[in-house]
């Protein structure tokens, strides 16, 4: 039988309109807030005629990824809050400077450059975002060829990049740019773009009263994760329909004091985003790698070799900080081709790639962004049929040559499988020897953004083929830093394309 307790919390939700009128925080979470999902055993609802998940793990895992995740494979991280305003050092600021074990450095900026009596929140009045433009935003990141985006609601110091009703005098409307952030960037991005909208969302906060009173409570008491982190989970979903909910700040307490597996059984049963959206595997501490949608398992998390799980490689134009910082040099930025030998390599084990742009405090995205999100854009442009909606081959990393990562595409049927092989270096003498592949009377070789099709021979020496690139610049190339091989009619040792494993779920008529 399935249970669902909605309580005086949907109840503020749906008939308030999201005011800012304070909810009840007095009730327990099984009692007043509505994602409490109870399920006896995975059944089939058939009024709805869709499986119903329960709130364990060994039931949300088996819920399949909706296909547009999968199938986008590139994504826009960006991380904006209070930590813009010092923008030393990385988003981190306010735990560098007072944490546990305060950062020199940091500690040392402060004295150099504030009164005494300054404090952490003071820097909110000057989030300005005054240049803030989520129209520019959003044809930006279109042009970038990413599929989706992921913004911060809210990052680990709790400020509220929304009017949130739990955080109060906290939050982008009471205090810095009085405007609701994260609501003119959701339709910024469904107006102007096929994007999906995503939301990047910290459970904790470093140093919330109520959450460290159940910390020093080694987490019997739940105050913080009943009163504040569900309340804006549920608030983000039903006010702004994320289709991303990346969860962050999960590695202090565990899953059942943050309610994750009630909270993700409402958002799969029953949320207004329930049939598209995705999740990560930030719930709780021991969660990560383990359980959750797709798997991140650390930050950028690359492990150069083929998964079973889907996961995802999120990493940071600037190689130090998430969040914008004033004194970076350009050693610290990646380069185009850095960040295009990370997306090939990425997508040929199965992953995705979420890259990371940190705007400045008053909401301008830095040239140096700007100009690799279009590169990246560019060189999607010509070689994105080697990217989107591509499954892992056989092999990724070429056999003999390591300048090469392979992909595939099996859309027209298992004898039809096209491989692509995305070469990082173009070669001095125009020759690339491709060791993993078996050609066949039916092999046909091109070049993504050339017209004429390539020349090539058996190697019968080292096995494998190999390809004569045109006999041109790379610089005179439509691709200008990776270049992709099309094969056709090659052979793949008898094995299907790589699909990842799902577990079954048994579907019980109730």
């Amino acid at each position: 039988m399935y249970i669902a307790s909605i309580g005086k919390l949907l109840k503020h939700h749906s008939t308030a309109k999201m005011t800012r009128e304070k909810p009840p925080l007095s009730l327990s979470l099984a009692a007043c807030i509505f994602l409490t999902v109870v399920v006896v055993t995975l059944q089939y609802d058939t009024t709805h005629a869709q499986v119903i998940y329960n709130d364990t793990w060994s039931s949300l895992d088996k819920r399949p990824l909706p296909d547009w995740y999968d199938k986008g494979k590139f994504g826009i991280f960006i991380h904006w809050g209070v930590f813009s305003v010092p923008s030393f050092g990385s988003e981190w600021f306010w735990w560098s400077w007072q944490g546990s074990e305060p950062d020199n450095a940091t500690v040392q900026f402060m004295k150099d450059n504030y009164r005494p009596d300054f404090t952490y929140p003071d820097f909110a009045k000057e989030l300005s975002a005054t240049f803030y433009d989520p129209n520019w935003w959003a044809d930006l990141f279109q042009a970038s060829g990413a599929k989706y985006v992921v913004l911060t609601s809210k990052h680990h110091e709790g400020y509220t990049m929304w009017p949130s009703t739990t955080s109060f005098s906290w939050n982008s409307m009471d205090v810095g740019p009085h405007r609701d952030l994260v609501g003119d960037f959701a339709e910024a991005i469904r107006n102007r773009t096929d994007l999906h909208f995503g939301l990047y969302h910290s459970l904790y906060e470093w140093f919330n009263p109520l959450y460290l009173r159940d910390k020093a409570n080694n987490f019997t008491t739940r105050t913080f994760a009943e009163a504040k982190t569900i309340p804006e989970l549920i608030e983000i979903v039903l006010r702004y329909r994320p289709e991303v909910i990346w969860s962050d700040g999960d590695w202090e307490a565990p899953d059942f004091y943050w309610g994750s597996t009630e909270f993700l059984a409402w958002l799969y049963n029953e949320s207004p985003v329930k049939d598209t959206v995705v999740t990560n595997d930030r719930w709780g501490y021991g969660i990560m790698c383990r359980h959750g949608g797709y798997l991140t398992c650390s930050d950028r998390y690359n492990p150069g070799t083929l998964q079973r799980r889907k996961w995802e490689n999120c990493l940071t134009i600037d190689k130090k900080s998430w969040g914008y910082r004033r004194n970076a040099p350009l050693s610290d930025y990646m380069t185009i081709e850095e960040i295009i030998t990370t997306i090939a390599m990425t997508v040929s084990c199965g992953g995705n790639v979420l890259l990371n742009v940190g705007p400045t405090a008053d909401g301008f995205i830095d040239p140096i962004f700007e100009e690799r999100l279009r590169q990246v854009g560019q060189w999607l442009s010509v070689n994105g049929e080697a990217i989107y909606e591509s499954v892992p081959w056989k092999h990724q990393n070429d056999t003999i040559n390591g300048n090469v990562w392979y992909t595939s595409n099996n859309s027209s049927g298992r004898s039809r499988v096209i491989v692509f092989a995305i070469l990082l270096k173009w070669p001095s003498d125009n020759l690339v020897s491709l060791g993993s592949i078996v050609s066949s009377s039916k092999t046909k070789v091109t070049l993504l953004g050339y017209d004429e099709p390539l020349d090539w021979v058996e190697d019968e020496v080292a096995g494998g083929i190999v390809v004569s690139l045109p006999s041109v610049s790379p610089a005179q190339m439509r691709s200008q830093w990776a270049w992709t091989i099309k094969l056709i009619g090659v052979e793949s040792f008898n094995q299907a394309p790589f699909k990842p494993e799902l577990p079954e779920v048994k579907i019980i008529p109730g």
